[in-house]
């Protein structure tokens, strides 16, 4: 958007404004506030609670007024404020130990976090949520949570290098479904491809948990060099605030953060705000604005504006700062002349950033964002009197501490209790002889063909194409690995092949069965993928995604979780930089199994590849290449694909979890891969051996002969629980024959469990394959000695039908 040619833009005159009598009436300044202290104001439909509101007039020593209430309400909301969760938060920087910090450059508590990944280079990385908005309307709501999240990277300084979306979804079948997904796909595709980002991984999970409830949450990383870390804060008396991008409008008043605050009620139409609307070609130009302004100098602080628009944008800056602020809310910029002060507080309309400049880079910094056609206002000063006054239309509106805004809200200390549904849950279990006894397995070849086939082509283990391909994963040039690979890696510095590896991992159904053991389990998974991709894992994100906190069985498995991941980040040496928390996600009855969505802690693992050009994808590429599988295989089936699929059940205990032997087998696999001795590496997962087998060799169309009586004798599992069972710390390996003694040799070193199961074959050649495993023509097969047969052509219809059956 540019400015018109005959008005100032530093003035912020170049639109219509209302008129001062068009402002609240009567007119609800400080002034008048302090006179008529029983004025009743309506905090109730701005989501406070009444002793949340009676906290403000202490605060403030007398009511608020009608556009302070505004910037409480959105900014003491569950979304913005923490309020349920930062006492528990806080154990991620307790349990981070100093040589966890060796590599953080900026760690929780900014917009993102930065880590040095060497040369002279950083990454910063972040992931959120937009689920209720996505619900809501779901093309902007994904748009715009993927808008967010990158503007988030942009005020680091950083620019955005890729993103990655973790999608969770009700059931394929149901009729509301497929306007969720037609939606969130096509907002996040959208948007990402505008950018001009390549989208390099994610997930796709549909689960009956989210039918009411969708989560929409989006990662994007970016790259900068140390020194051009940007941070938000206002310092620096007389340094003017200057709002720039989009105008603001009417859309998304009170949105992410109330939305994402409350579970719906129809009944409640104020839970219910206007969905933000995004413009992806004007955050483009916002992005290279920005990046132009900091190679420029002429920043001193800056804050992109998301959720609670304003009121968090000026609040954060002043709190963070060591001054205060001023602001005149008439020079905003309005798409809409109508809206009330409270209103253009509250407005979370997209594409706009704040920034703190000194008056003498204040020429430059309008130059350029002139030069990029970026509306500009400068609408306020960093003052030395530590309080955010906003006058709007010469009357004083706001006079508040800004730290009581932004930093020091309330803090609860919820109930929580284990639920007493977990006993009758845990007992439910599919393992073992009882397990067995009440849910039938497989036995025979044609009954493990049958198996095989049907998780192959069950919703959550068929292939994602429809949803990726609608996703540009290459766009740059810098793609060294995406989906469905098990990492996306990217190239961050062309001339030396610097890169990073990201995986993001949540299994729902396991943290259902033990919110603890399912936050570690999820962060084992991604820690493992992006080591199979030969990056060394080194440093965490998260976005946790939970009922409500007034809920004691959700605050339980929240509490939990949180308690799970502190445990094992520092335990692998990984440290959070930061994430998000999305809590009220569940339309069920408090108290009951049924009253939430599955607790979903999406967990996010970056690491650093020198050369991205070694890179190990997850599948299979030469023939005549021995398979080993890593790890310990143990009949563990609660909480399975298998479970799901085949009984509908979810009951038992998740898989063990055990870090030691994750962090030895990522260092085996990072050591692999950085030397040469493995051409493929396939995490083990949800489906076990079975999916891995798969995955891997339909991903370049190789096939793979194998067998398990060894396994089955060294772990002392059944055949089917050697192919379908889930337990973690495992992954496959293609090894070229010369190299296979040196595996076997890297793996003793390091106490790491190591089996030749078979070798990867295209033709049906038998030569080479070993004795007892049967060869036979007709093209790529998938063959289990004395089990199951299957091609590929076969498994490749059953994997990639699904989807586009339910929605293309």
């Amino acid at each position: 958007m540019s400015t018109s040619s005959d008005t100032s833009p530093e003035l912020g005159t170049d639109v219509q404004r209302p008129h001062p009598d068009a402002a609240e009436t009567p007119a609800d300044t400080v002034e008048h506030a302090a006179a008529t202290p029983d004025l009743a104001l309506p905090w109730a439909e701005l989501g406070l609670k009444q002793d949340e509101y009676e906290q403000v007039v202490t605060l403030l020593g007398r009511r608020p007024t009608a556009a302070e209430l505004a910037m409480y309400s959105v900014m003491w909301s569950e979304h913005c404020s923490y309020k349920s969760s930062k006492v528990h938060l806080r154990k991620f920087g307790e349990r981070t130990t100093d040589e966890m910090r060796r590599n953080l450059l900026v760690g929780i508590g900014e917009n993102a976090g930065v880590v040095d990944i060497g040369q002279g280079w950083a990454v910063t990385f972040k992931v959120e949520s937009h689920n209720h908005p996505s619900f809501v309307e779901p093309y902007q709501g994904a748009a715009t949570g993927v808008g967010g999240i990158v503007r988030d990277i942009i005020s680091m300084g950083a620019r955005p290098v890729a993103v990655m979306d973790q999608l969770r979804f009700g059931a394929i079948d149901h009729p509301d479904t497929a306007r969720v997904v037609h939606g969130v796909v096509a907002g996040v595709g959208g948007y990402g491809n505008s950018l001009g980002l390549p989208n390099i991984g994610g997930e796709v999970v549909f689960d009956p948990a989210y039918q009411g409830n969708p989560l929409v949450n989006a990662l994007c990383v970016g790259a900068l060099r140390h020194e051009d870390i940007h941070l938000a804060n206002a310092s620096g008396v007389g340094n003017k605030v200057v709002l720039f991008g989009a105008r603001t409008g009417g859309d998304g008043i009170g949105g992410a953060s109330i939305l994402a605050s409350e579970t719906f009620d129809d009944a409640k139409p104020s839970k219910r705000p206007s969905v933000q609307v995004g413009d992806p070609f004007m955050e483009k130009v916002l992005i290279e604005c920005c990046l132009e302004l900091y190679a420029a100098g002429v920043v001193e602080g800056i804050q992109d504006l998301g959720a609670a628009g304003i009121s968090c944008a000026t609040s954060e800056l002043a709190s963070n700062g060591d001054g205060g602020m001023h602001v005149d809310l008439e020079k905003v910029l309005l798409r809409d002349p109508t809206l009330t002060a409270g209103e253009i507080l509250m407005s979370e309309s997209q594409e706009r950033m704040m920034a703190v400049v000194t008056p003498a880079n204040l020429d430059r910094f309008l130059e350029i964002t002139g030069k990029w056609d970026v509306e500009t206002a400068v609408i306020g000063e960093v003052t030395g009197d530590g309080r955010l006054t906003i006058d709007h239309h010469g009357r004083r509106i706001v006079d508040v501490d800004p730290r009581t805004v932004a930093h020091e809200g309330p803090v609860y200390h919820r109930p929580y209790a284990r639920p007493q549904w977990m006993d009758g849950l845990n007992a439910d279990t599919v393992s073992g002889e009882e397990g067995a006894a009440r849910y039938p397995r497989p036995s025979t070849p044609d009954e493990l063909r049958e198996t095989l086939l049907r998780l192959v082509g069950s919703p959550n283990l068929a292939s994602k194409a429809w949803v990726t391909d609608q996703y540009d994963r290459f766009v740059q040039g810098n793609t060294a690995l995406s989906q469905p690979d098990d990492a996306g890696v990217i190239r961050i510095d062309e001339e030396s092949g610097l890169g990073v590896a990201l995986a993001t991992d949540a299994n729902g159904r396991y943290a259902k069965l033990d919110p603890y053991a399912g936050a570690q389990l999820a962060l084992a998974e991604a820690y493992r993928n992006v080591a199979t991709s030969g990056a060394r894992p080194l440093a965490v994100t998260d976005c946790l995604n939970f009922g409500s906190p007034e809920d004691p069985d959700a605050m339980w498995q929240l509490v939990e979780a949180v308690e799970g991941l502190a445990d094992a980040c520092r335990e692998l040496g990984v440290p959070v930089t930061g994430g998000n928390v999305s809590l009220y996600n569940g339309t069920g009855e408090p108290g009951t199994i049924d009253s939430s969505i599955h607790p979903t802690p999406v967990v996010g693992v970056l690491g650093v590849l020198d050369d991205v050009r070694r890179a190990t994808p997850s599948g299979w590429r030469t023939p005549g290449q021995a398979v080993y599988l890593l790890g310990t295989t143990r009949g563990e089936l609660d909480g399975s694909a298998w479970a799901d699929v085949v009984h509908g059940q979810l009951g038992g205990l998740p898989p063990r979890v055990d870090l030691d032997a994750e962090r030895r087998l990522a260092a085996v696999l990072v050591t692999a891969s950085r030397d040469g001795l493995v051409d493929a590496a396939h995490d083990l997962s949800e489906g076990g051996l079975a999916q891995g087998l798969v995955e891997a060799s339909l991903r370049y169309g190789v096939g793979a002969r194998v067998r398990l009586d060894e396994l089955c004798e060294r772990d002392d599992v059944t055949p089917f629980e050697a192919l379908f069972a889930e337990s973690a710390a495992r992954a496959l390996v293609a090894v070229p024959r010369s190299e296979a003694q040196r595996l076997v040799d890297l793996c003793t070193a390091r106490g790491v469990p190591c089996l030749a199961i078979g070798v990867t074959d295209d033709t049906g050649d038998a030569d080479g394959v070993p004795a007892g495993v049967t060869a036979t023509g007709g093209g790529p097969v998938l063959e289990v000695h004395d089990l199951l047969t299957v091609t590929l052509a076969e498994l490749e219809h059953e994997h990639r039908a699904t989807l586009p059956r339910a929605f293309a």
